[in-house]
């Protein structure tokens, strides 16, 4: 199955290089215009962010040495000052990237040397380009090193396509990579420039059009999130009634923690939900009855604050009349506020959204989820895929793309991995990317904000990889309201349910 039209493809390492290929090959493109087309974009763009002073572009061996030799040619030939750096022979050089070393013209490339870094106002990394992965050796390694230490001198950093060091395809970075503060990449964006570690590493990127036609007979399997998707989600007609707007079921609470399932039942009702209902410890009722003057209660069996097993009848119940459950917000980890997570989840009849201790209810257990009646959207941060996947928030952190499609493979569920970078990953291997949303977010309660949306968008009976994709766009649109308008560091959640409105109406 290929990408739906609202996600922008991010093609990866193989799939570009087989772009490439038919262009060249099936549409008689030469690869030499390609590569001329590539350096005169990166030319304009360095151009444009560095109008003055010396530029430095390092070039490697491969055709992304050959891109780096285009723009030097182009830019010298507007009459900037440009020095040429090659790493290894320059008889080393074949096809394209030999030609283009033969058209520079000025003096010849020099000998890689970190001192010739010292004074540039810019330098352009054109090393290793998206075919790269692994830790790189010397002299590369060297190389990244000394530019990543020019950088701190006040030198501008350009990535050719994709900084040196990172995994176009995954964003992994094993070992030394650039730190670019722009990145010029060709035809489309990678994953790796927008999947973290390696987001950071690109900065801000660019995407230069060297003239692939469209209709190549490639599908990439992961892209960006488009603002598109938000006409996806339905909106109330005049005949809408409160049902018809779909009925969600918040489960969760414990002591200390009612304000989890507070918010997201309230953030349920933000983003659309007709009727919520918050399914909650019988001991506690009073706090959610005072809270939550829009939502329903029901009060549930529990032991101390927390809910026992015998309550998951008393769900499933009021589950058959209900589009949607968002189970875990709050819920606390007592064995049996855990056991009431993994029945509830084993059984429930409708789309459920599962976060939190609800997820940490399957820690090393989600191929319990794989047999569910209905879908599944779980929800986790690092520190809960880690416990999902029996591994540590480390290598979660390190292989992200990875981690979320394994775990999306074994629960047979759609995994939003949840970061500036939020990852949705769907069991059939296609995954979409969050664009990036706001430092705002980074604070308590956000995350059950993100429940309550995509869970309401469950209840409208959206396709699920929809669903989890428009509420990671909304959620991360209501963070940046809140931040243009008190500031990144003053937002806490509740003021993104209020932005929820005013975040959806802005995207359409």
């Amino acid at each position: 199955m290929g990408l739906p039209e609202w996600l922008d493809p991010l093609p990866d390492a193989a799939e570009q290089r087989a772009l490439d290929e038919w262009a060249i090959h099936e549409r008689g493109i030469p690869g030499l215009d390609l590569m001329e087309r590539a350096g005169t974009g990166l030319a304009d763009l360095v151009g444009s962010l560095v109008p003055d002073g010396r530029v430095v572009v390092v070039c490697g061996k491969g055709n992304n040495g050959g891109d780096g030799l285009v723009t030097a040619r182009i830019l010298r030939e507007r009459g900037r000052s440009v020095d040429v750096l090659l790493l290894g022979d320059p008889g080393e050089l074949r096809g394209d990237a030999a030609t283009n070393l033969e058209r520079l013209p000025g003096a010849g490339p020099l000998a890689f040397d970190a001192g010739a870094l010292a004074g540039a106002a810019g330098i352009v990394d054109a090393i290793l380009g998206t075919g790269f992965s692994g830790d790189p050796r010397e002299p590369a390694a060297g190389a990244i090193a000394a530019i990543d230490a020019a950088a701190g001198s006040g030198a501008l950093i350009v990535a050719c396509d994709v900084p040196s060091g990172v995994d176009a395809s995954t964003g992994e970075i094993a070992g030394a990579a650039v730190k670019a503060r722009v990145t010029a990449t060709f035809n489309a964006g990678k994953p790796g420039l927008w999947i973290e570690p390696g987001k950071t590493h690109a900065g801000e990127v660019h995407v230069i059009d060297i003239g692939i036609p469209a209709g190549g007979p490639v599908q990439a399997r992961v892209g960006l999130i488009s603002t598109r998707v938000a006409a996806l989600i339905p909106r109330r007609g005049r005949e809408s009634t409160k049902f018809a707007a779909g009925s969600v079921l918040v489960c969760g609470g414990s002591p200390g923690l009612t304000g989890a399932p507070c918010m997201a039942s309230e953030s349920a009702m933000r983003a659309g939900a007709g009727y919520v209902t918050a399914c909650v410890p019988g001991s506690l009722i009073l706090v959610f009855g005072t809270k939550l003057l829009e939502v329903m209660t029901i009060s549930l069996p529990d032991t101390d604050g927390s809910l026992e097993p015998r309550g998951v009848e008393q769900v499933l119940e009021r589950a058959d009349r209900s589009d949607a459950i968002a189970l875990g917000p709050g819920l606390g980890r007592t064995d049996g506020a855990q056991e009431f997570a993994r029945q509830l989840a084993a059984a429930a009849p409708v789309p459920l959204l599962l976060d939190a201790d609800g997820l940490n209810a399957h820690a090393g257990s989600l191929a319990l989820l794989a047999d569910r009646p209905a879908a599944t959207v779980l929800t986790p941060h690092a520190g809960e895929l880690a416990r999902l996947l029996e591994t540590d928030s480390a290598s979660i952190g390190a292989r992200r793309l990875f981690s979320a499609r394994r775990a999306a493979r074994e629960a047979q569920a759609i995994v939003v991995l949840k970061g500036d970078d939020s990852i949705v990953a769907a069991p059939d291997g296609r995954v979409a990317v969050n664009r990036g949303a706001s430092s705002a977010l980074a604070t308590a309660g956000t995350g059950d904000v993100l429940s309550g949306v995509i869970g309401a968008y469950l209840g409208k009976h959206m396709d699920p990889f929809a669903a989890a994709c428009a509420g990671v766009l909304v959620h991360g649109r209501a963070g940046q309201l809140c931040a243009q308008e008190i500031g990144p560091e003053g937002v806490v959640a509740g003021d993104v349910i209020r932005a929820l409105p005013r975040a959806l109406t802005s995207l359409l």
